[in-house]
């Protein structure tokens, strides 16, 4: 259960009042999440909250300022953008970033905390027109076909003919015969 931080909630309450955000400083909470594991921090536009991983206390208080900065130029851009789509780490976000006082903010960080685990492929899928060979974690949801075929025939729009066709689990080697 994440447990929430006054103190960070404070500060990034002072950080969005101070861009003109008062509407989103109103809103905001900070929390420590203990199930982070490979992620400094995560933010959530919809309900205003950021989630950092409590790991980040071991490495540096300037470190938290930092993620806590960065989450917080997540949710500052969403805002701004209102109920346009936006990308996750676009202009308007590099923007919030400089905004916040960390201009050239990297996407990515190089902390020391545990790297994601490969999660093995369970499924395969074939296109019938290339061969094409993919392996997913999760089934397709819905109707997907091959992006090269559909686009060299069909204008890069979904083709039936090129639909992905699911391979019996032990037997994707069989299509490489």
């Amino acid at each position: 259960m994440p447990a929430a931080d006054p103190i960070l909630t404070g500060r990034v309450q002072s950080l969005l009042y101070t861009v003109g955000a008062a509407v989103l400083a109103e809103i905001v909470q900070v929390e420590w999440n203990p199930r982070m594991r490979t992620t400094a921090g995560t933010a959530q536009p919809r309900t205003g909250r950021i989630h950092l991983n409590p790991r980040l206390l071991t490495i540096s208080p300037a470190e938290v300022e930092r993620t806590l900065r960065h989450e917080a130029a997540h949710l500052l851009a969403h805002w701004r953008a209102g109920r346009r789509r936006i990308q996750t780490h676009g202009p308007e976000w590099r923007q919030a970033c400089a905004d916040l006082g960390i201009p050239g903010e990297k996407v990515t960080h190089t902390l020391p905390l545990a790297p994601r685990r490969k999660v093995a492929a369970k499924y395969f899928y074939h296109c019938p027109n290339c061969q094409l060979l993919v392996p997913r974690v999760r089934l397709f949801k819905r109707p997907t076909a091959c992006l090269k075929c559909c686009r060299q025939f069909n204008a890069g729009q979904f083709d039936a003919r090129f639909q992905f066709r699911r391979v019996p689990a032990a037997s994707p080697s069989q299509l490489t015969d």
